[in-house]
C-alpha cells in the first residue's frame, strides 16, 4: 500500500490545549479539587434536548440525545457539593483561577478583555450535570514563540472541567463528579502547516510555558489536547482527548492518512443511489441462520435491517491505506447507538453467514451484482436512528471528509464521537454577573509573566546539581513538585530521586502496569522510609511494581510482607554460598567476576539489604580469594 506524502495533501493542524489550574478550590464553589476514592452519593438524570437562545438545535446535542441514555452520577462531599449536582446556583468565579488565566494570557501576548461574560456551552453527553459547560473568553490574539517562529493564538478561555467518565454501558453512562468544575484554561492556537513532529514541538513548547508558571496542575488527565485536523478539500475534524505528546504525533499522522484515504474513496464513487425505501426488515429471514452473532441478536430481541446501495459493490471494503475503509467508518457510527457493528456485502459470506443466505438476501433486496448492501442488528428503539446515521454517512462519502468530532485512542487512531457542534450551542450564563478585569489585576499579570523555559531548566540544574538532560526530563515530568518536596530536606540524593521519578516509574508503565495506582503520597512515603533506612534504595522499583500491579496498597504493607531485613551473619552465609558455587568464574575472571556475582546476589536480596553493602562485602571476599 502507498505511503502518505504529508506535504502534498495540504495538512493543517490547530491545537486546543486544556490545562487544569493549580488552585485550592473549584471554579464556582469552595470544594477542593481532590480525587475521591469513595462515592457515598449517587443520583441519576436523563438530559433532554432543548433549543438554544437562537431557537435552534445544536447538531452535536441532537446526536447525543438520540442515544436516550440514563446518566448516573457518583459524588463525594469532600470534592463536590450542590453546585456540582446542579441543585444550587454557581458561586462567584474563583479569584485565583482568574488571576492565573490572566498571567497565562499575558505570557502569550494575548489581548485581555477588561470585561467578559460567562457563557453556557450546551453539552448533553452527561459530562456536566446541568447540560452545559461554563466558559468565559479571557483574551484573543497573541502568539507563541517556537524555534524562532511565531504560532498565532486565537483565544484564551477560562472554563470548568467536565466530570470523569467511569463507565459507558448500552443504556447507562456513569460519571464521577470529583473532576467536575476544576478550573482549567483553554488555549486555542491558529492552524498551522507542518509535519506531525513539528506540531508535537508546538504542543511541547506551549506545555512548557504553562508549567513554567508553576500554577498549573500536573499528572495524567491534568492536560489534554484537542486537535483540529484538515487536508485540502476536506472538512475540519476535531479529535478530542489526546493526553500524551507521543500519542498526539500518532493521531495527527493517522488522521492525515484517514482523511486522504476518504478522499481517494470518494474519487471512486460515481454516484450514490440510496434512500430509506431501500431498507427492509430481515429479522424473520435470519431466523434459521447459523451465525452465532445473528443468533445472539435474535436472542436479545433485536431487529435486523438490511440496506441496499446501488452500484456500490466493492466500495465498503476498498482500502486505500491499511485499515482505512468506508465499512469501518460505518461500523463506528452505529456503535454509539449501542450496536456492535455492521456486516457489509464486501466481507460476506463470513461470520457464520453462508453463501446461500447472501444470495437469498440479494434476492429480497432486489440487488444486482454491482449493488452493495449492509446488515445492521440492534434494539428496536435505536435501530432507526442507527440506520439514518448510516444512510447519511454513505451520502457524505461522496464528499470525502465530513466535518465531525472524533476521539483519540491509546494506539493513536481515532473513532467517531459525534457531529461537529454549531454556533447554536453557546448562550449567556444568567446566574453570574459580568467579570471585570481591573488595571491592578492586569498589571499584576504582566509583572508575574514567568521566566523562560531555558532559564527554569538552568535554575533547576544549579539548585539540585542535575545534568541538563535529567533537569529537562524532570521539569517536563508530572513529578516536578513532588521531586522538590522530596529533596527539600537534603536527606535524599536529587540525581537518584530524579532517576527514579523519570526512568523507573516510566519503565514500569511501559510494561503495562497501572500508573494511576501509584499516588504521590506513596512516592513521598517511600523516600521518607528510605531516608530513615527502613527500606533499601534497591527496593523502590519492586515497591512501585507491587503497587502498580495491585499486589499491595501501601509502602508499609510491602515492607511488612517483602522487606524483612537480614542480619550480617545471614548475609555472610548467603554470599559465601554464591561464591562457592561460582569459584571457576572467579578464577577465570578475577575481580571482574564481581558484577556477575552481584547480579546473582540481588535476585534474592533485593529490598532486604542495600546494594552498596552487598557490593562492598563481595569485593572484599573476592579479593581475599584471589590473594590466597
Amino acid at each position: 500500500m502507498p505511503e502518505i506524502d504529508i506535504e502534498k495533501i495540504g495538512l493543517r493542524v490547530g491545537l486546543e490545549i486544556h490545562q487544569q489550574l493549580a488552585t485550592n478550590k473549584k471554579l464556582f464553589c469552595s470544594c477542593r479539587p481532590v480525587e475521591s476514592e469513595e462515592y457515598p452519593v449517587q443520583f441519576s438524570r436523563r438530559l433532554r434536548l432543548a433549543k438554544s437562545e437562537l431557537g435552534k438545535y445544536d447538531p452535536a446535542a441532537v446526536f447525543e440525545s438520540s442515544k436516550s441514555k440514563i446518566i448516573k452520577y457518583n459524588a463525594n462531599p469532600q470534592s463536590s457539593c450542590l453546585v456540582e449536582y446542579d441543585d444550587e446556583p454557581p458561586h462567584a468565579l474563583d479569584h485565583d483561577a482568574k488571576s492565573i488565566s490572566l498571567i497565562i494570557a499575558s505570557a502569550l501576548h494575548s489581548n485581555i478583555f477588561d470585561e467578559t461574560y460567562v457563557m453556557r456551552k450546551i453539552v448533553i453527553d452527561g459530562s456536566n450535570t446541568s447540560g452545559f459547560q461554563r466558559t468565559t473568553l479571557i483574551s484573543q490574539g497573541g502568539y507563541l514563540q517556537v524555534d524562532g517562529e511565531r504560532v498565532g493564538v486565537q483565544a484564551v478561555c477560562l472554563e470548568e472541567d467536565a466530570a470523569k467518565l467511569v463507565k459507558d454501558g448500552e443504556n447507562v453512562r456513569e460519571y464521577a463528579l470529583d473532576r467536575l468544575s476544576i478550573p482549567l484554561v483553554e488555549i486555542a492556537l491558529a492552524p498551522v502547516s507542518g509535519t506531525p513532529a513539528q506540531i508535537k514541538k508546538i504542543a511541547l513548547t506551549l506545555g512548557r510555558l504553562l508549567r513554567v508558571t508553576r500554577k498549573v496542575a500536573r499528572g495524567i488527565g491534568s492536560i489534554r489536547q484537542d486537535v483540529n485536523v484538515s487536508i485540502s478539500g476536506g472538512g475540519i475534524v476535531e479529535v478530542k482527548g489526546v493526553q500524551q505528546l507521543d500519542q498526539l504525533e500518532k493521531v495527527i499522522m493517522y488522521e492525515a492518512q484517514r482523511q486522504h484515504g476518504l478522499q481517494l474513496i470518494a474519487e471512486r464513487i460515481n454516484s450514490i443511489d440510496i434512500s430509506k425505501g431501500d431498507v427492509i426488515d430481515v429479522t424473520d429471514y435470519f431466523a434459521k441462520s447459523k451465525s452465532k452473532i445473528i443468533l445472539k441478536s435474535l436472542k436479545d430481541g433485536y431487529s435486523i435491517k438490511s440496506l441496499k446501495v446501488r452500484n456500490f459493490a466493492g466500495m465498503f471494503g476498498y482500502e486505500p491505506y491499511e485499515g482505512i475503509r468506508l465499512g469501518k467508518e460505518l461500523g463506528q457510527q452505529v456503535r454509539f447507538f449501542g450496536i456492535g457493528g455492521i456486516f457489509h456485502s464486501d466481507e460476506l459470506p463470513n461470520y457464520g453467514i453462508e453463501q446461500d443466505e447472501v444470495d437469498g438476501l440479494r434476492s429480497l433486496l432486489k440487488a444486482e451484482k454491482n449493488d452493495g448492501f449492509l446488515i445492521v442488528a440492534g434494539p428496536k428503539e435505536k435501530i432507526e436512528f442507527a440506520v439514518d446515521a448510516v444512510i447519511n454517512r454513505i451520502i457524505d462519502a461522496k464528499n470525502g471528509v465530513p466535518a465531525e468530532t472524533r476521539a483519540a485512542t491509546q494506539s493513536g487512531e481515532t473513532v467517531f464521537l459525534r457531529p461537529r457542534p454549531g454556533s447554536s450551542r453557546m448562550y449567556p450564563e444568567t446566574d453570574i454577573p459580568p467579570i471585570t478585569v481591573s488595571r491592578e489585576e492586569l498589571q499584576f499579570a504582566k509583572d508575574n509573566v514567568p521566566k523562560s523555559w531555558d532559564e527554569a531548566i538552568l535554575e533547576l540544574q544549579k539548585r539540585y546539581g542535575l545534568n541538563a538532560q535529567l533537569a529537562e526530563q524532570m521539569f517536563d515530568s508530572e513529578y516536578l513538585d513532588l521531586f522538590e518536596s522530596i529533596c527539600s530536606d537534603g536527606k535524599n540524593n536529587p540525581n537518584f530521586v530524579a532517576s527514579i521519578l523519570c526512568s523507573t516509574i516510566t519503565n514500569l508503565q511501559r510494561k503495562g502496569l497501572d500508573g494511576t495506582l501509584l499516588k504521590p503520597e506513596h512516592i513521598l512515603r517511600s523516600f521518607e522510609m528510605l531516608a530513615e533506612e527502613k527500606i533499601a534504595k534497591e527496593s523502590l522499583e519492586m515497591i512501585y511494581e507491587y503497587i502498580m500491579s495491585g499486589k499491595v496498597k501501601t509502602i508499609e504493607e510491602f515492607a511488612e510482607k517483602h522487606s524483612q531485613s537480614i542480619n550480617d551473619t545471614e548475609l555472610e552465609s548467603m554470599l559465601d554460598r554464591i561464591i562457592s558455587s561460582n569459584m571457576n568464574a572467579i578464577k577465570s575472571q578475577g575481580a571482574h567476576s564481581s558484577g556477575m556475582l552481584m547480579g546473582l546476589a540481588m535476585k534474592s536480596l533485593r529490598g532486604k539489604v542495600s546494594g552498596e553493602k552487598i557490593s562492598k562485602m563481595l569485593t572484599l571476599k573476592i579479593a581475599k580469594i584471589l590473594k590466597e
